[in-house]
C-alpha cells in the first residue's frame, strides 16, 4: 500500500498550475479602452475631415492673427506678437464697431427676433389654422430669402424715396431719410424681419410641449394670460429660449451681406458693425493680419455670449 507524498506548503514550494489564472487589474483597463475604439472606428473619416477642414483653418487663421500679414506690397509676412490686438483696442473706429454690434445684437436678437418670435408662436397657437397657415408663410418667406435680396428689399423699404415714407406721406407724417439718420435702427429692424421665422418654429414647437391640463387648471383657477405667461409658460419653455437666444445670438453676430447691402456700414462707421470692420481692414485696406485679429476677437465675443447660454441651459427647469 502506497501513501501519497505529502505537498509541499513551505515558502519556496512552487505554484500548482493548474487552475483559471485571476484576472489583472490592466485587463479590465484594457477592454473598454479597445472596445470604445472599436466604436470610434466609423467616426473616423468625419473626424479627419473636421480636422483637416475645420480645425486647420481656425489655426492658420490664429498665427495670422500675430503678423503683419498683408495682401499687397509685401514680400513676406514676420511675427508681430500682440501687436495686432493692442491696435485694435486702441482704434477708436475698432471701438465704435464693438458698440454698433452690441447694440445691433441686443435689438435685433435678444429683443426683436426672440420677443417677435414669442409673440407669434403664442398667438397663432389660438389662431385659425388659415390664419396660421397665411402669418407662417409670411413669415417663413422672410427667412428663407437669401440675404442679399432682403437687403435689397429692406433698402427700397427705408430709402428716401422708399415705401416707408410713401406711407408717412399718405398718413401726413413727417418722413426722413432713414439710412442716414437712423441705420443702425433700419439695419435692426431688417434683421428682425428676416430672422423672426426661427425663433417662431423653435418657440411654437416648445409650446405645442406644454401639457393643455396645467393651462386648463391655471385658467379654472383664475390665472389671466399674463401671470399663465410668467409663471407656467415661460419657465417650462426656458431651455428652449436658452437654444433660441444661443443661436439667434451667434447669428446675428456674423450677418455682413444684410447691413453691407443696406448702408455699406454707413453713413460714416455709423452702422459699422464688427464683420464689416473685419472686412474692411483685410480686404479694402489689405492688412490681413489686422482683419483676422479683429476676427478672433468677434470670435472671442460669441464664446462669451456662448458660455452664459450654455450656464443658463445646464440648470433644470
Amino acid at each position: 500500500m502506497t501513501t501519497a507524498a505529502p505537498r509541499a506548503t513551505g515558502p519556496g514550494a512552487a505554484k500548482s498550475p493548474s487552475g483559471p489564472r485571476p484576472p489583472r487589474s490592466d485587463d479590465h483597463a484594457t477592454v473598454p479602452l479597445r472596445r470604445s475604439l472599436v466604436r470610434a472606428l466609423p467616426l473616423s473619416p468625419a473626424l479627419i475631415l473636421l480636422l483637416l477642414f475645420l480645425a486647420g483653418p481656425i489655426v492658420y487663421c490664429v498665427w495670422i492673427a500675430f503678423t503683419d500679414l498683408q495682401l499687397t506690397g509685401q514680400a513676406e509676412s514676420s511675427f508681430v506678437g500682440f501687436e495686432n490686438f493692442r491696435t485694435a483696442f486702441q482704434d477708436e473706429e475698432f471701438l465704435n464697431a464693438v458698440w454698433l454690434t452690441l447694440v445691433f445684437t441686443v435689438i435685433s436678437s435678444l429683443v426683436g427676433q426672440n420677443t417677435l418670435g414669442l409673440a407669434l408662436a403664442s398667438l397663432m397657437q389660438r389662431a385659425s389654422k388659415p390664419v396660421r397657415t397665411l402669418t407662417g408663410g409670411i413669415v417663413i418667406t422672410a427667412w428663407v430669402l437669401p440675404e442679399v435680396v432682403a437687403g435689397f428689399l429692406l433698402y427700397a423699404f427705408f430709402r428716401r424715396e422708399g415705401t416707408l415714407n410713401a406711407i408717412l406721406d399718405q398718413l401726413h407724417l413727417p418722413s426722413q431719410n432713414w439710412l442716414f439718420t437712423l441705420p443702425i435702427l433700419a439695419v435692426s429692424f431688417a434683421n428682425v424681419w428676416r430672422g423672426t421665422a426661427f425663433s417662431m418654429l423653435v418657440y411654437s414647437a416648445a409650446l405645442n410641449e406644454i401639457p393643455k391640463e396645467i393651462t386648463e387648471a391655471a385658467e379654472v383657477d383664475g390665472a389671466g394670460g399674463w401671470r399663465r405667461l410668467w409663471h407656467i409658460t415661460l419657465p417650462m419653455i426656458r431651455r428652449s429660449i436658452g437654444t433660441n437666444l444661443m443661436l439667434n445670438t451667434l447669428q446675428t453676430l456674423s450677418v455682413f451681406g444684410l447691413i453691407w447691402v443696406m448702408t455699406r456700414g454707413g453713413p460714416g462707421n455709423k452702422s459699422q458693425t464688427l464683420p464689416l470692420f473685419m472686412y474692411e481692414q483685410a480686404f479694402q485696406n489689405s492688412m490681413i493680419g489686422y482683419g483676422t485679429a479683429v476676427a478672433l476677437l468677434l470670435l472671442l465675443v460669441g464664446s462669451l455670449f456662448s458660455l452664459v447660454y450654455l450656464r443658463l441651459l445646464r440648470t433644470e427647469v
